[in-house]
């Protein structure tokens, strides 16, 4: 076991260090917060899927699709492959705000038509989603270099969140991009080595694989048609992804996002091979985990660098946004500087931290997270509606209720699907309803007074 330890960290401190010495430093603002090359120029095709893909290949969300193969098998990653329809809606929207609205930001646009209260509101939610993306992967790197609450689970995850930090701090978002292509060629390598480990030790190959699980709601289509639902508003709140939206050409853009969809499904429905592969051999517990330590010290290196490369993306990704949320989006400062949005940086990593010595649930991160925030779907679906300001923040607030309730505990009335997931599909399918119905009647109790006059 030590000698796996060791391995281990071998794996994290040379592939940081190798992540400093090759991403490029940014001397101004634009290639800081807009990724810009030292020719002015935004990033090409290849750059912007690549970053799109492995930004949203989360350490944490590699494990929930492996963990939901082991639960449902196929269908389980079939249904969290869903949340990458996403990248078509996001895109697709981006696009129209850019070219028919002219907008060069989500900000831009929510403070122009719903003013500043609702940029504010909206800033909030973000934030607590950047926030949470910190320890909630970090954490899944700590379980692989010990038990929860030992020293060296916690100083893998404090030395993994500082050295991705140093080169974060190096280019920002230019280093998150360029860093993002080499961790989508990491990915590929190893997520092809692993399944050409388990695909061949299984009776049927990849047939037996497509075929286990169970097609019914109970398991795994609930949570498919939710992450459907959710793919409308989900997207809007990850400026990781929006962010990315409004750095290079509108076409290129909407051709990058459609790319990064299909590739993003394709790869998290591969990785549930993982956890189908320890359905089909009676193993139990963490997937990626279990299965590792079935199949050796390969295997067992593998998977930690496979996470070490996911969950590395997905923190220098969210410094970038981050600082690009407080030094830009918001507008509170005339001066942008690279030192501001590197100090920002600094604070994110230190409060994102602090939760880890809590030991909070990994996936209270992200499951509700997803339904409190339906109430953005009516805004951006309907983008070049004229609405009153009011009907943002009906519409989100209701949005939040119905995340709250599904905290606290759908009442029996409101379920109308039974099985795993099914309080969450419920409560998605009446909340979307509300929440379009709290951003219209604004609208239409405005145009009735209009006729009576």
């Amino acid at each position: 076991m030590d000698n796996i330890i060791t391995w281990q960290w071998a794996l994290v401190l040379l592939s940081s260090l190798a992540l400093i010495l090759c991403s490029p430093f940014a001397k101004n603002a634009k290639q800081f917060f807009k990724a810009e090359n030292t020719n002015g120029q935004a990033p090409n095709f290849v750059v912007l899927t690549s970053s799109l893909v492995i930004s949203w290949i989360f350490a944490k969300s590699i494990t929930n699709a492996a963990n939901l193969g082991l639960s449902f098998g196929f269908v389980g990653g079939l249904a969290y492959a869903g949340y990458y329809f996403s990248f078509c809606v996001a895109g697709l929207i981006i696009y129209q705000l850019r070219t028919k609205g002219g907008f060069e930001s989500i900000h831009q646009f929510l403070h122009q038509k719903y003013g500043r209260s609702a940029l504010w509101l909206f800033s909030i939610l973000i934030a607590i989603r950047l926030f949470n993306e910190i320890w909630s992967n970090t954490m899944v790197i700590g379980t692989y270099f010990g038990a929860v609450g030992t020293s060296a689970y916690y100083a893998s995850i404090l030395v993994f969140t500082g050295l991705t930090l140093v080169y974060s701090l190096k280019g920002g978002m230019r280093s998150s991009m360029f860093t993002d292509l080499i961790q989508m060629v990491l990915f590929g390598v190893l997520l092809s080595l692993i399944l050409s480990q388990i695909i061949p030790q299984t009776e049927g190959g990849i047939t037996a694989f497509v075929q286990e699980g169970t097609w019914s709601m109970s398991m795994g289509l609930n949570l498919l048609f939710v992450a459907l639902i959710q793919s409308f508003s989900y997207p809007f709140h990850d400026p990781v992804m929006t962010d990315r939206g409004f750095i290079a050409d509108p076409k290129m853009t909407l051709k990058s996002f459609f790319w990064a969809g299909l590739i993003g499904a394709i790869c998290i429905v591969l990785f549930s091979f993982v956890g189908i592969f320890a359905r089909l051999n009676g193993l139990e517990g963490e997937a990626p985990v279990v299965v590792s330590k079935t199949l050796g010290l390969a295997m067992m290196l593998m998977m930690n660098f496979i996470m070490i490369t996911s969950a590395a993306s997905t923190l220098d990704s969210t410094f970038s946004s981050f600082s690009k949320l407080v030094t830009i989006d918001l507008g509170w400062t005339q001066a942008i500087t690279i030192q501001k949005g590197r100090l920002t940086m600094a604070v994110l990593a230190l409060l994102g931290t602090i939760p880890v010595f809590f030991n909070p649930e990994i996936l209270s991160a992200t499951t509700v997270s997803g339904t409190m925030v339906i109430g953005l779907a009516p805004v951006f679906l309907l983008w070049n509606w004229e609405m009153p300001k009011i009907s943002f923040h009906l519409s989100v607030g209701v949005g939040i209720l119905t995340g709250i309730i599904l905290i606290l505990g759908c009442p029996s009335y409101l379920l109308f699907f039974e099985g795993k997931y099914g309080d969450y599909l419920s409560l998605n399918i009446l909340g979307s309803i509300a929440c379009f119905l709290a951003f219209l009647i604004p609208k239409w109790m405005n145009l009735e007074s209009i006729r009576a006059k």
